[in-house]
């Protein structure tokens, strides 16, 4: 309903604001071709907005993903994908239950963890001048709680926490999205003439606690949500490049350009989600990089709006000399520095075949010299990754049913092989899976390549279908923490760079570590921990590693503990000569670290880089700045 006192800035009724905005959505499906400093207007191309879904589903207020889309018992007390969004929803998976139950230590199911139905949000703070003055410079405005609740965290495991069992203690006071980049000017300079205070908001897949609001903040504060400004502006096909704006969500963006025969290939774990925006500001890297780059090298040209300005280049070139590199400046400025809203991307035509391929290990050793002799040979097909014994454990006890004897005799073949005949130690195996992107003969090369290096390290291959379930995982995982919450389980993701001599001993110390604090720190119960190499580079790899832990009969609150165990790990990477992040970003959560990883004097440039451009704080966030 309608909060009392502000009509004339607020959406309708709750219930129907799904429904208006997929209509409101629909009515701005095309665009018009905006001339580009880098090239003429005759090799441009009108984009009509092409919308194969109109709109996602609705997105869940407690917890990940699509409301409906979470991981339930059903009536034989077996474990499924609720929802209809996935091809695996509704499929039950039979050992996952059990393999729970005998894996995580103190696991049962029969004990639940009741999340609390709502989530108290304090009364907003108004600034009726500022208000005013931004009256029509928007596509819409809300003060409803719980748009502000929404928009109030990012995906942390403190984030989840507090919306399934405490509150924040800071919400946004109202949820502002632009329509075009004029309207984000206009409010960056309301804010700024009226001392309100701005966070940029993309999908809200954070994991770093940057969307946080500061708790004693006294302005009124502004979530600025991006995302009704997701208009393809032009296409070049000569330059291979399009004009995008920031809000667009990645999964919209590559419908889109399938529908034209191209592809941009940036695919980080979020991107059913996340926004071109959010990538920029976070750094961000894709499961498919190897074949298409990160971020900073798809971006040929951006725009932010900053509280002195508009920030950006004067062309879209391929390369310039003219000082610094101001993108390095936006790229991972996390909306400390201002509102991107717009940007220029590389795309390539779109793939002929994509194929997915597996590849199992007797150890971690063996794939580990695999990965680095892959990269050596800058052989890497789009999306190579390794997962440690206990990912791979984790990955075979969520197999899906199989009603056909044919499908569990070729399971069972499978392991009779690897095992017995191949000698594998199936409590020491690891297995890499493969995603093969290209025109049918590039692929074809490649095939051939990875699977004779996979050889000389004495690999086997696991199979398509196992390299294709391995890869969708991924979109798994987020609900899977989710799942856990509900039976007293708290878990949580991050990761690193390092380079190729440290991998095994960073992996190997880091559990170590996050071990002996748990002990430390007198957990009722064993924790969980796994990790899985990501990405190549020529000189190191990124790094994941998941811990999670039973919280049952704590003493100490258990998110606290957790933070302080992570900490923990995060201290050990670094004493191992791991990156405090290779794609999350900083955030406040890493922020304590950001001297340590940048010096002193870096610190000092980054700081007067934030009050040059932002002298009032207007951006409030306060990410990387705190350290």
């Amino acid at each position: 309903c309608r909060t009392p006192g502000i009509s004339g800035y607020l959406t309708m009724a709750a219930p129907d604001r799904v429904e208006r905005r997929m209509q409101r959505t629909l009515a701005h499906l095309s665009s018009v071709c905006l001339s580009s400093p880098s090239s003429s207007v005759q090799s441009q191309e009108t984009v009509q907005t092409i919308r194969p879904r109109p709109a996602h589903p609705p997105l869940k207020w407690n917890g990940w993903g699509y409301e409906g889309t979470e991981f339930r018992l059903n009536q034989e007390g077996q474990v499924y994908l609720a929802g209809d969004t996935y091809e695996l929803c509704n499929v039950p998976f039979p050992k996952f239950r059990s393999w729970l139950e005998s894996t995580m230590d103190g696991m049962d199911v029969e004990d639940t963890s009741e999340a609390q139905a709502s989530c108290e949000v304090h009364p907003a703070i108004r600034n009726d001048a500022f208000l005013e003055e931004v009256r029509g410079h928007y596509a819409e405005i809300s003060m409803e709680d719980s748009e502000r609740l929404m928009h109030a965290h990012g995906h942390t495991n403190e984030d989840i926490w507090k919306l399934r069992y405490e509150k924040f203690a800071r919400c946004p006071d109202a949820v502002i999205w632009p329509g075009e980049h004029a309207h984000v000017e206009t409010i960056m300079s309301a804010a700024v003439k009226h001392d309100v205070a701005i966070i940029p908001f993309g999908g809200g897949t954070s994991v770093t606690d940057a969307l946080a609001c500061p708790e004693n903040e006294q302005r009124m504060v502004i979530a600025l949500d991006m995302r009704r400004m997701d208009r393809i502006k032009w296409v070049d096909r000569d330059c291979m490049m399009i004009r995008v704006e920031s809000g667009i969500v990645g999964i919209e963006l590559e419908r889109r350009l399938a529908a034209m025969g191209l592809v941009i290939g940036h695919e980080p774990d979020s991107y059913e989600f996340s926004t071109v925006g959010g990538w920029i500001a976070t750094r961000a890297s894709g499961m498919k990089k190897n074949t298409y780059g990160n971020i900073e090298d798809l971006l040929v040209h951006v725009t932010m709006v900053t509280p002195q300005g508009t920030l950006e280049k004067n062309c879209q070139v391929p390369r310039v000399s003219i000082g610094p590199d101001l993108h390095d400046v936006v790229l991972g400025s996390e909306g400390t520095l201002g509102v991107i809203t717009e940007a220029t991307f590389k795309v390539r035509p779109a793939f002929e075949t994509r194929q997915y391929g597996s590849v199992v290990f007797p150890n971690f050793e063996t794939g580990v010299a695999f990965m680095r002799d892959v990269a050596l040979h800058r052989c890497a097909p789009a999306s190579i990754r390794l997962v440690d014994n206990m990912q791979f454990q984790f990955g075979q006890a969520l197999a899906p049913q199989d009603d056909s004897n044919f499908g569990f005799l070729t399971s069972y073949l499978k392991k009779m092989y690897i095992t017995k005949w191949a000698g594998f130690d199936i409590y020491k195996m690891v297995a890499a899976t493969l995603l093969f992107e290209g025109s049918e003969a590039d692929v074809a090369v490649q095939q051939e390549k990875i699977y004779a290096l996979a050889l000389k390290h004495g690999g086997v291959k696991g199979g398509e279908e196992n390299g294709k379930k391995g890869y969708n995982l991924t979109y798994f995982i987020a609900y899977l923490r989710d799942f856990g919450m509900n039976y007293h389980f708290l878990s949580e993701s991050f990761e690193t760079s390092v380079p190729w001599s440290n991998v095994l001993s960073l992996c190997s110390n880091v559990k170590a570590r996050i071990r002996q604090a748990c002990s430390e720190h007198n957990l009722p119960y064993e924790p969980w921990i796994s990790c899985r190499v990501t990405q190549t580079y020529d000189t190191g790899a990124c790094v994941y590693f998941y811990m999670g832990f039973i919280y049952r009969g704590m003493k100490e609150h258990p998110i606290h503990t957790f933070n302080k165990i992570e900490a923990e790990a995060r201290d050990e990477i670094l004493r191992n000569g791991g990156s405090l992040s290779h794609h999350h970003g900083i955030g406040k959560l890493r922020a304590k670290w950001m001297r340590q990883s940048v010096s002193d004097t870096g610190m000092k440039i980054l700081k007067a880089i934030k009050e040059s451009v932002d002298p009032s704080n207007v951006l409030v966030a306060g990410n990387y700045l705190q350290g």
